[in-house]
């Protein structure tokens, strides 16, 4: 299909998690059936395919992790492991007929808008060419793995993988295990690790607030009665959306909800830390900055697992990393025979390492060389018809992104329709102006931008630190600004007028 058939323009959607998945079901719903999702891996599900870490589980209650339009009855607990997610995600693209629209072992490593044809023209990494009247990438914020730059690290003779690439050959029983790193991972898969190995020693670079998870199973009898009664599957979703939207958003985006909420959760977080029986391991384990400048973590086990003989945390900065182990800035050593980096993704990468090059040869790498931005996280200017899911100042420091995802699939099939009408559009600069400079004023006040952390939200750009992740507001907020799509904040070129001969009477 192309635009020359303006009701079924061709439509590409880059990556198959939470957020391609979403949009395309989307999309079709709407009528758009000419969408072609492209998924590099050999199956769809983003980082819950690619996450299998022991332990592996999302932070966010189910209910409110999921589609509004799908709800699961079948959740096994309130915090859904992996494999019930990957499950979820494939169900609904089978159920919304996406299977038979998406793409695997498919990569593209190059999206060109060619002006003359209106259109994208996307170089796939076997050299084939593939067209797109519209292009929306849904790589996401957390889909490359980040490794540490430190010396030595190819000279390791042990074992050595990232948490997001695990290898499942690997059998810790009786290992000397190092875990570089102590994040939202690192949590939930060093319980598993201290049960086998001889000894876990975690590199810690800055200790995290981490809570009591409010995790329980789901019985048959309760599954059964989600499944006859969606009431009671609907009311935990409105009720953790309130406590989200009421408590912990208020917290992190206002100094006055950080001065009259905080000190509860962070008596919670520290009731949490009392599983450490060493006083001087929980001094290590007790932040020095702001609850809440780093996503509050949740867990049951992690610091249980710390607390053991056969596990040890160090803080100082790691130098070098020979042959058999590992030398900190301090001079000591330690020998271990396997390394999992447990250090996040890429996060502001959010293309990479796709090109994407939009009107008169710009490339959009170089228009975020300061740090990416786009109008509501979706739309940047130059690049006509190319829209971003989970792009830019929509990731949410508490609560579920799968809210957030649905605002964008609207706003998105608002525009498709809109670019039925039109050869393309393209937002303008002065609307990305003024937004841009209402959420830099709006996050300076937020607990990310002054908490006093080290953050994955805060990217070093050469202007400096710039918050590239955050919304500096709540998840009903932007639902309002993303609930239809406004036109008149874009530059549009028309269709040309069609001859009178072809002109229906």
């Amino acid at each position: 299909m192309s635009i020359e058939d303006p009701n079924h323009p061709a439509i590409a959607v880059i990556g198959s998690g939470f957020s391609g998945i979403g949009v395309a079901i989307s999309l079709v719903r709407a009528g758009f059936t000419a969408v072609t999702v492209y998924e590099r891996a050999g199956d769809i599900g983003g980082v819950w395919r690619d996450n299998t870490y022991p332990g592996a589980a999302c932070d966010a209650p189910s209910h409110l992790y999921s589609y509004s339009f799908a709800p699961n009855p079948a959740w096994s607990r309130r915090f859904a492991p992996q494999p019930e997610i990957l499950d979820y995600l494939r169900r609904c693209a089978d159920e919304y007929g996406i299977t038979e629209h998406v793409r695997t072992r498919t990569e593209i490593v190059a999206a060109t808008f060619d002006e003359h044809r209106y259109r994208w023209e996307l170089t796939l990494s076997s050299g084939e060419i593939a067209y797109a009247d519209v292009l929306i990438s849904a790589c996401g914020q957390l889909s490359r793995p980040s490794y540490p730059r430190l010396p030595g690290t190819a000279d390791f003779a042990g074992t050595a993988f990232h948490s997001a690439c695990w290898d499942h050959d690997f059998d810790p029983a009786g290992r000397d295990i190092a875990v570089i790193g102590n994040g939202a991972s690192a949590i939930q898969f060093v319980p598993h690790l201290v049960e086998k190995a001889h000894s876990v020693t975690v590199f810690q670079r800055q200790p995290h607030w981490i809570s009591p998870k409010p995790d329980g199973e789901y019985g048959p009898l309760r599954r059964r009665a989600n499944k006859w009664l969606p009431l009671l599957q609907k009311i935990p979703r409105l009720a953790v959306f309130c406590w989200f939207e009421g408590i912990l958003n208020p917290m992190l985006i206002s100094r006055r909800g950080r001065r009259i909420l905080a000190a509860p959760i962070r008596l919670w977080c520290r009731w949490n830390l009392r599983r450490i029986t060493d006083p001087e391991l929980r001094r290590t384990l007790l932040p020095g900055y702001e609850l809440g400048c780093n996503r509050i973590l949740t867990s049951n086990d992690y610091y249980t697992a710390l607390d053991r003989e056969t596990t040890r945390v160090v803080t100082d900065p790691i130098a070098t990393v020979r042959p058999t182990g590992i030398t900190t800035e301090d001079g000591r050593q330690f020998d271990v025979d396997a390394i999992v980096y447990a250090t996040g993704f890429r996060s502001h990468d959010f293309v990479a390492p796709m090109r994407v090059t939009g009107l008169a040869g710009e490339n959009l790498d170089t228009v975020w060389k300061s740090g990416a931005r786009a109008y509501l996280g979706l739309t940047v200017p130059g690049f006509p018809n190319f829209f971003l899911m989970y792009g830019p100042n929509t990731n949410v420091g508490s609560g579920s992104i799968v809210h957030m995802l649905e605002s964008q699939m609207k706003y998105i099939v608002g525009a498709v329709e809109e670019i039925s009408r039109v050869r393309y559009l393209d937002v303008r600069p002065d609307v990305l102006e003024r937004f841009d400079s209402e959420t830099r004023q709006r996050l300076a006040g937020t607990v990310w931008n002054t908490g006093g952390c080290h953050s994955w939200y805060v990217a070093d750009t050469a202007a400096g630190p710039v918050n590239t992740n955050n919304w500096p507001g709540s998840m009903l907020g932007y639902r309002r600004r993303t609930r239809r799509f406004d036109a008149d904040n874009y530059r549009t070129v028309p269709r040309p007028a069609e001859p009178a001969h072809n002109r229906r009477t």
